[in-house]
């Protein structure tokens, strides 16, 4: 058996206990993460008959895959802009796909002639009154920032 000199043994029991602390702080800042971000919630048209969606749901009409909700009405998208910090966060947080995965998606849809991009509005406000106006529709706001004008869908 061979000896190892001391330095040698200091150095990777130091080296251990290093990836040992990082590797357990990474739960810890993944929670202190999510709890900078603020909470997103799902919203639809009041007239909607849906209180809950499927997560696969959701990420099937956010990325224009799917037009019609369980009832056969149409669906109607209002989404904020890809540079809107709210976006970023609903994509990652709530449909747990990178913004840039949504756009590509977009893209897709309309170049092969299959979709067409979801409507895009430049504020909450105007994400709430949109939604809360249009039959089927269906968006995304800051959990804070709902009113009584709009339905929030629980993911399922």
């Amino acid at each position: 058996m061979e000896k190892i000199p001391a330095i040698k043994y200091v150095t990777s029991l130091f080296l251990m206990l290093v990836v040992g602390l990082l590797g357990s702080s990474l739960p810890i800042a993944d929670v202190y993460a999510q709890a900078l971000e603020p909470a997103m919630v799902v919203i639809a048209n009041p007239a909607t008959s849906e209180d809950t969606i499927p997560r696969a749901s959701l990420r099937a009409i956010m990325g224009m895959r799917l037009q019609r909700w369980p009832a056969d009405a149409p669906v109607k998208v209002f989404v904020l802009g890809d540079d809107a910090p709210e976006h970023a966060t609903f994509s990652k947080s709530v449909l747990q796909v990178f913004p840039h995965q949504l756009r590509m998606a977009w893209d897709r849809q309309v170049f092969s002639g299959q979709g067409q991009y979801p409507e895009h509005v430049s504020s909450t406000q105007e994400m709430l009154a949109k939604v809360a106006s249009t039959p089927g529709a269906i968006g995304y706001v800051k959990a804070s920032e709902v009113n009584q004008n709009v339905r929030v869908l629980k993911i399922r």
